[in-house]
């Protein structure tokens, strides 16, 4: 009886195409199930990738490569790393026996990996996938969710070559300082999640 509300669950489609609902109790499940899709699926377009955008998530703002999303009172912040793409820049991960969670991903021949680290009463998700990277911080309850969102954008994330090649031939990108670092995980908030966490608690407040 078991198997069968699971197979009916994983039959059950989001969007009437290539995209499924799936139990979101498990999560080995949930990455394994979304990320061994071939979606084709896409509804939001940048400059030399495009992805598509979970029902429920939001478009906020995008600056350079890094794209700030929300969904249900979280803020989920998407980083593109065009440089590590074009180049095939390769990455280890040893998976972290201290953390909430942890896993190295090898699916549909591209690779990434999952943390999720306790800290100060919420959990840092850390998901990257085909040289794209989500970061969240939230509740315990509001994990699984997040890291299904998190799974159909990373799955559906598709490069044009030829847009990023320009893109890396152009002076004003060969010019900057900043250094993208998607392989490595944080282990602690960034500025940048802390500053629009308190933003957001902050605002509902008001409400």
């Amino acid at each position: 009886m078991k198997k069968l509300i699971i197979i009916s669950l994983l039959a059950f489609l989001v969007t009437g195409c290539t995209v499924v609902r799936i139990a979101t109790n498990n999560i080995d499940s949930m990455v394994d199930v979304v990320l061994s899709k071939n979606n084709t699926l896409y509804n939001t377009v940048g400059k030399g990738y495009k992805y598509y955008k979970p029902r429920g998530v939001t478009y906020i703002d995008t600056s350079e490569y890094n794209e700030k999303l929300y969904s249900n009172g979280n803020y989920y912040y998407l980083y593109i790393d065009i440089n590590s793409y074009f180049y095939k820049k390769e990455f280890t991960y040893k998976e972290n026996k201290d953390a909430y969670y942890s896993r190295y991903i090898d699916i549909n021949e591209k690779k990434g990996y999952l943390e999720i680290n306790e800290q100060d009463g919420y959990y840092l998700v850390e998901f990257m996938y085909n040289y794209a990277k989500i970061e969240a911080l939230v509740k315990e309850e509001d994990i699984n969710t997040t890291v299904l969102d998190a799974s159909y954008i990373l799955s559906t994330i598709k490069y044009n070559s030829n847009v990023i090649k320009l893109v890396l031939n152009e002076d004003y990108f060969t010019n900057k300082d900043t250094v993208y670092d998607l392989f490595t995980p944080k282990k602690v908030t960034t500025d940048f999640l802390e500053y629009n966490d308190d933003n957001y608690n902050e605002s509902e407040e008001k409400k």
